[in-house]
């Protein structure tokens, strides 16, 4: 099993930055592409970036383009997310996952690893 740990969420007030970071462990599988999703209090889980095996490829979802920035460290077996100019409509739990597949994808069911997600909360 793969297993995946995020941190570095908070609190923060708008306009400030938050670097997440997420840290895989356990049986790997090839090139995993990767992503980060997020979940705000009564909506669905959303996309919002992801990253190809090699890290040469990336795709945001629009409302995140120019602020955020997902990269990843594959010696290292992790992957970050740095967020900068954040607005209280970022407030949500965001999750990394991992796929079978060394290109990344929007779709949530296209990754098989999942991790607990961590908590970021901007104050207005």
């Amino acid at each position: 099993q793969v297993q995946l740990v995020e941190s570095g969420g908070g609190l923060v007030q708008a306009g400030g930055s938050l670097r997440l970071s997420c840290a895989g462990s356990g049986r790997t599988f090839g090139s995993p592409a990767m992503g980060w999703f997020r979940q705000a209090p009564g909506k669905e889980r959303e996309f919002v970036a992801a990253i190809s095996w090699a890290g040469g490829s990336t795709i945001y979802t629009d409302s995140v383009k120019g602020r955020f920035t997902i990269s990843r460290d594959n010696a290292r077996n992790m992957l970050y997310l740095q967020m900068d100019s954040l607005k209280p409509e970022d407030t949500a739990v965001y999750y990394c996952a991992a796929r079978y597949n060394n290109n990344w994808s929007r779709r949530e069911s296209d990754y098989n690893f999942w991790g607990q997600g961590t908590q970021v909360t901007v104050s207005s």
